[in-house]
């Protein structure tokens, strides 16, 4: 779950700009409710602004790379493209948190970047209208600047109308030539008789029938009757061929391909079906709507099957921080489909040896880490995929590098996938440490040991 908790940052800004002192509350839904009296949330709305408060903790970071960086704006510039605020037309305090991290950076944003035909046109409306509406009240020694008469690209509005009727008739017209071309002829698989002399074949009639639409169509356009272009055959336009769209470009192997993340446990059970596993219900950081997601209590999250029952006791499963990998291809376990996999040490051992047999460890998170928190290995960032394609076999592949550390540390041991480790001045070596923003990932008491 994303934390509701305001840092500091925000606190020392909301203390000096905010209509009245809120900088005593540190949960962001009271906050929000204090700076907006006349305003109530639903427990979905509240789950957002927590969800909202981790995303822009993100926004503009020094941590994330680039392309990490222009994901999150364009996801945000898409999300504000249908609504005035964050959560749509309710203000909050996630729309001031979002305003404090982006309006340095959009300061010193060229025009291109602000309105050109890429640009973030929806965060600049959004940021102005935070910074000017007295819906918000922010009183602000510095705003950011916003030239309404520099918009280099004009997006077009959509004239609904015009659209639907555009809709209507493609429809028509498809429903049409799929008629004239579906129907069974003499010589088709289906076997229907030749038609009788003087009659017409439904193929003919369907075929009279679009010609007849289409000339009706084109004499309420040129003024012609329907059926002044009879007697002439129609040019045919030849079909262009398709533009084969480009290959994705395929990215290298690395542990960052992997989507790590802290997870925090709200509940965890015995499966009903499976005496190994657990099936427990965790935060992972999810906004509302992503696939393979649902709500508990107001919050966003995923149901996560593992193999722990026997190994870690379930008391030690409930209410606690965990790193889940949250790009694998979801499977069902027992009739209960898992979305995600939860992070855990155990000794190495030699092969044909049961590598179930215990102990095992959940490896650890900082303290202060909050769900959601990006988790990587020290010099190997990256962007990771979306889902991990199966048959690739990213995941089996990167695996027999994770290992914890003498100093209990987990990390990644390129010694462990021979195919990473480079020639040359690029050869890399040791061990890469397993960080959030917050610190190091750690394990109880296993050292040299596997994860996975």
């Amino acid at each position: 779950m994303a934390s509701s908790t305001i840092d500091e940052s925000l606190t020392t800004f909301l203390k000096t700009y905010a209509p009245n002192d809120v900088s005593a509350e540190a949960d962001a839904v009271k906050a929000s409710q204090a700076l907006f009296p006349e305003t109530s949330y639903t427990d979905t709305e509240k789950a957002e602004i927590g969800q909202w408060l981790t995303t822009a903790s993100h926004l503009a970071s020094p941590s994330e790379d680039a392309a990490k960086s222009a994901e999150r704006l364009s996801s945000l510039n898409t999300h504000l493209s249908t609504r005035t605020t964050l959560l749509g037309a309710k203000p909050s305090i996630a729309d001031i948190a979002v305003y404090q991290k982006l309006a340095p950076v959009v300061s010193n944003w060229s025009p291109v970047e602000r309105t050109g035909e890429q640009g973030y046109h929806h965060i600049i409306r959004h940021l102005d209208f935070v910074q000017n509406s007295p819906l918000f009240g922010l009183k602000l020694d510095d705003k950011v600047t916003v030239d309404l008469d520099n918009i280099l690209f004009k997006i077009k509005p959509i004239d609904a109308k015009a659209e639907k009727e555009r809709k209507k008739k493609e429809k028509e017209a498809a429903a049409a030539a799929a008629a004239a071309s579906g129907s069974a002829t003499p010589t088709t698989h289906t076997g229907d008789a030749a038609p009788e002399a003087g009659k017409k074949s439904k193929k003919e009639k369907a075929k009279e029938k679009v010609q007849a639409t289409g000339e009706a169509i084109a004499g309420t356009t040129t003024g012609k009757p329907a059926g002044a272009s009879e007697g002439r055959k129609k040019e045919k336009k030849e079909k262009q061929p398709k533009p084969q769209k480009a290959a994705p470009v395929e990215k290298p192997l690395s542990p960052a391909l992997i989507d790590l993340r802290v997870g925090h446990i709200l509940k965890a059970t015995t499966h009903p079906n499976a005496d190994s596993l657990y099936v427990s219900t965790i935060a992972c950081g999810d906004l509302p709507g992503t696939d393979n997601t649902s709500e508990y209590e107001g919050q966003v999250v995923r149901t996560v099957c593992s193999g722990l029952n026997g190994l870690i006791p379930l008391e030690e499963m409930q209410n606690r921080k965990i790193v889940a990998v949250c790009n694998l291809k979801p499977v069902t376990m027992r009739g209960i489909k898992s979305c995600a996999m939860v992070l855990a040490a155990s000794p190495r051992v030699a092969e044909g040896e049961d590598s179930h047999k215990g102990p095992v460890e959940l490896v650890n998170p900082p303290a202060e880490a909050k769900a959601g928190d990006k988790v990587w290995f020290d010099g190997w960032e990256g962007e990771p995929e979306a889902v991990l394609n199966p048959k690739k076999k990213v995941w089996e592949t990167v695996q027999p590098g994770f290992t914890t550390t003498d100093a209990l540390e987990a990390g990644f041991d390129v010694e462990g996938v021979p195919q990473l480790s480079g020639e040359g001045e690029s050869k890399k070596t040791g061990v890469g440490l397993l960080k959030t923003s917050s610190g190091v990932c750690t394990v109880a008491t296993l050292k040299g040991a596997t994860i996975r």
